[in-house]
């Protein structure tokens, strides 16, 4: 028999001589070098997506979306199933086709010209570059599945995760084998884009439902000039045929010399698109993150708590998110564990670099505090803890994280399931 633990669960806080000094502020770290160098992209206020009721466009903005419309009708007239992409026929008059046609005209400002051509372009790079059938192909690009782009879980409000890291490139073996050459980048190119397909399939497009994704990019030992020219590619491969995809796009690990990158990128960017970025220096990426996504949906090299190994096993058990101030012990208390019960749990704190320990407290009196993990202290890049253990008397397990020596707060979560012994 199966069971979460029922009983009350509570946090107790121990303040050291830390709790005089100021604590670490609960918004978005300070905006530094980095920060100032994205200019209107980090202090522009967030991107809000929008909702795709026509109901709701502005009478310029539905007068242009029927241009747009009768310009696609005279252009197609003759092949009207030439005019279709993801599956929807543009010319069908639904809500589907409402919602791409104005991703385009968003793209280009509601300029009707400037939305059609870049329309007229993507159905036929579309049909050039196969994208409606690349989801059917092999590429042979494995072992770069669930580590160099892949969609993982939902943000908090629907969208899929789309998450990017090319610290691998940095080894020059791996940068041969996938960029060597122009065949092989194109081959690359390929497979990056039948990974966005595989996201896209998943949107609704529909007024009111999840029309686009979240990016995650992890720019930790990104190779910046050996990826220059993919990087290019992609970038502008994208943002002409995948308009409005994009709720927001978050970058993690940001180093120092990312003022390089982005002055590389930024030609290729609009300014709708710079105001969907949110920056994340490095070590502050489970503090970001936990913003959009919730721990369990985060996968554990990033602060949170999916593994790949959860995957076959459906959705993510729930965990609950808590915060240690600086100057702070806390201890997490699951009570009315049974004798003969096992209890197994998963716990993270965002950049640890603190004290950790697990004891079981029997309700006996006379009896033994177990020492189930002894105090250790957590590397600020370890992954999150996983263990279990079945008790021989009723009691409670206590899960401490000691904060006492650090200034700063820390983001954090935990989830636990008892089993209750089959033997009576």
């Amino acid at each position: 028999m199966m069971e979460t633990a029922s009983s009350p669960l509570s946090l107790q806080n121990q303040k050291t001589s830390f709790q005089d000094l100021p604590e670490a502020s609960p918004k978005p770290y300070k905006k530094g070098f980095v920060a100032t160098l994205m200019g209107g992209a980090s202090n522009s206020p967030s991107f809000k997506e929008d909702n795709y009721f026509v109901s709701l466009l502005r009478s310029s903005e539905k007068k242009a979306l029927q241009e747009l419309k009768d310009k696609l009708k005279a252009s197609f007239d003759d092949s009207p199933s030439d005019a279709s992409m993801w599956g929807v026929s543009l010319l069908g008059g639904d809500d589907r086709a409402d919602v791409i046609l104005l991703k385009f005209l968003r793209a280009r400002d509601f300029r009707v010209g400037d939305a059609f051509q870049m329309l007229i372009k993507c159905l036929a790079w579309r049909k050039d570059f196969g994208a409606d059938t690349i989801l059917e192909e092999d590429l042979g690009f494995s072992e770069l599945e669930g580590v160099i782009a892949y969609m993982q879980g939902y943000d908090k409000e629907g969208h899929p995760v789309c998450y990017n890291a090319y610290g691998v490139f940095k080894d020059k073996e791996m940068y041969e084998k996938v960029f060597g050459d122009e065949e092989k980048l194109k081959k690359f190119l390929r497979w990056r884009v039948q990974v966005l397909e595989r996201g896209i399939k998943l949107l609704h497009f529909k007024p009111g439902g999840v029309n686009s994704l979240i990016q995650v990019t992890d720019l930790k030992d990104m190779p910046k000039r050996e990826l220059r020219v993919a990087s290019n590619q992609i970038l502008s491969l994208f943002q002409d045929n995948y308009p409005e995809m994009v709720a927001r796009k978050v970058f993690v690990n940001v180093p120092w010399y990312f003022s390089m990158l982005y002055s590389m990128f930024s030609p290729f960017l609009t300014q709708r698109t710079k105001s969907k970025f949110v920056i994340s220096k490095e070590g502050n990426a489970a503090e970001t993150l936990y913003k959009f996504i919730r721990p369990e949906d985060i996968p554990v090299q990033y602060g949170g708590l999916n593994r790949p190994s959860d995957l076959p096993n459906g959705p993510p058990k729930p965990a609950s998110e808590f915060t240690i101030k600086g100057g702070e012990k806390v201890n997490i208390q699951i009570e009315g564990i049974e004798a003969g019960a096992s209890i197994t749990w998963d716990i993270v704190v965002g950049g640890w670099d603190l004290e950790y320990s697990a004891e079981f407290v029997p309700n006996a009196e006379g009896s033994y505090t177990i020492a189930v993990e002894k105090p250790r202290k957590m590397g600020a890049s370890e992954e999150a803890i996983h263990n279990s253990f079945t008790s021989k008397e009723s009691g409670k397990m206590v899960l401490s994280v000691d904060n006492t020596a650090s200034r700063r707060k820390k983001v954090a979560a935990y989830r636990y399931v008892v089993r209750k012994s089959s033997t009576i």
